[in-house]
């Protein structure tokens, strides 16, 4: 666990960190400014190797890749003639870096012509200009891309449940962070920008289509110790009030995002299982108040060696949609309302408070059941139930609460508090919000 899940102790590499941010953002601006523009700026990302951090090809001259060796300390370039160049990493000034990296790409018959002008840190300095000097520590840039590896393999198996668009694994220069975005397949509301030291256009094409969106920062950003995120855009009602796992994740009040500090992970039995249970949850509070097809775009987690069958295959061989028998387990305190197709079970779970009450805190569905409205009808059970014992529903859980929402003939059931729009509107301010934290190239 030491070994995958390095100890990352922000404050005392800071110095470091912000040296080697910006001298990615020089190298991330030359890919940027001469590669063609993809969706939401994927044409200016970096991507994790076991070496370091790379540009993959870009199309200036006879085509130059950057690499960030991250074991041996040193910037290299390769270009389509065979021909390489490197300098080394270490103590300098942002200066320094500027004109060797510059020097660097004129050897490799690149045309070393970019915006000089750092982004989305505060007091920028143009790079030629920032003479200041940094320090730079070997061992605790080698524990940050060890990190790295670490966060890029969950990240890269998370993407694997999705049918839907996604955006690779790749590290965004602006904010320093590793990324992963998922999309509904919908256009979003008008992004309102005004993001410091970001173009306007830059960030509302960023965020044109809606998005549930998670990743890892060294630190920063409003934080001062490494964590994951994850948000959505635009927030569905009800997101920040959203039940997500671990128990360590919250919802950060500056940054209008779930968090979960990167320690918290590091410490876990499962560290792999800790950071996917945050991954998934934040994702299903989205999709679910966001009302997303998740039939339709998601799968099960990719296998090695394991060809996803086709949807037309899953569907002739399914049940038929609403014959599955629902089995009810009540007890004192607590319950769960089940259902078991070919020894696969789904499960809703929830809480009773006091005689005439039950709070919905949990439904969990497998993939290999999704696509069968399993989690419609254990919720259709639950309201059936709640109406012969007369008794009411709080549906804390995002996917039941998403389900009564688009059945307005269940909502007979509910808490009449929970209907209060003053109760509504003091949970949901976010509903509209736009992130704090932009990840975004210019």
């Amino acid at each position: 666990m030491t070994r995958n899940w390095p100890e990352l102790d922000y404050l005392g590499w800071r110095e470091t960190c912000s040296a080697l941010h910006l001298y990615l953002q020089i190298a991330g601006k030359y890919r940027l400014a001469h590669t063609p523009w993809l969706n939401h700026s994927w044409n200016a990302t970096f991507y994790v190797t076991p070496i370091g951090l790379a540009s993959s090809p870009i199309p200036d001259g006879p085509g130059i890749e950057i690499l960030f060796d991250l074991r041996e300390h040193r910037v290299v370039g390769t270009c389509g003639h065979g021909s390489r160049a490197y300098f080394d990493l270490g103590p300098t000034t942002v200066a320094k870096f500027h004109a060797s990296f510059v020097q660097l790409i004129s050897e490799l018959g690149g045309t070393p012509t970019f915006n000089g002008q750092p982004n989305e840190v505060p007091y920028p300095i143009p790079f030629a200009e920032d003479d200041r000097d940094r320090p730079y520590d070997r061992e605790a840039v080698q524990r940050f891309h060890q990190a790295l590896m670490a966060v890029d393999r969950v990240l890269n198996r998370f993407r694997t449940s999705f049918l839907g668009k996604s955006s690779p694994v790749h590290l965004f220069w602006g904010a320093l962070d590793l990324a992963v975005t998922r999309f509904s397949g919908r256009r979003a509301p008008l992004h309102p920008a005004g993001i410091p030291a970001l173009p306007d256009d830059v960030a509302q094409e960023a965020y044109d289509r809606e998005v549930s969106s998670a990743g890892f920062w060294p630190g920063g950003n409003g934080i001062d110790y490494p964590a994951f995120y994850a948000y959505a855009y635009p927030a569905p009602s009800g997101y920040r009030a959203a039940t997500v796992r671990p128990d360590a994740a919250f919802w950060h009040e500056g940054l209008s995002e779930f968090v979960l500090p990167y320690d918290a992970v590091r410490s876990a039995a499962d560290p792999d299982a800790d950071l996917m249970a945050f991954l998934v949850s934040t994702y299903e509070a989205a999709a679910d108040l966001g009302g997303w097809d998740r039939a339709l775009l998601e799968c099960a987690h990719g296998q090695p060696r394991q060809v996803r069958p086709p949807d037309a295959a899953l569907a002739n061989d399914a049940p038929s949609v609403g014959g599955e028998k629902v089995e009810r387990e009540d007890g004192a305190s607590k319950g769960r309302y089940r259902i078991v197709v070919d020894d696969v079970e789904a499960e809703m779970t929830y809480s009773r408070a006091g005689d005439g009450l039950i709070i919905i805190d949990h439904t969990e569905v497998p993939a290999a059941l999704r696509g069968r409205k399993i989690g419609e009808q254990l919720v259709r059970q639950a309201v059936e139930d709640a109406r012969r014992e007369r008794i009411a529903i709080v549906p804390l859980c995002p996917f039941a609460k998403a389900q009564i929402d688009r059945h307005p003939e269940w909502q007979d059931v509910l808490q009449q508090s929970s209907l209060d729009p003053k109760t509504v509107g003091t949970s949901d301010t976010a509903s509209t919000s736009a992130t704090t934290s932009p990840r975004r190239p210019s």
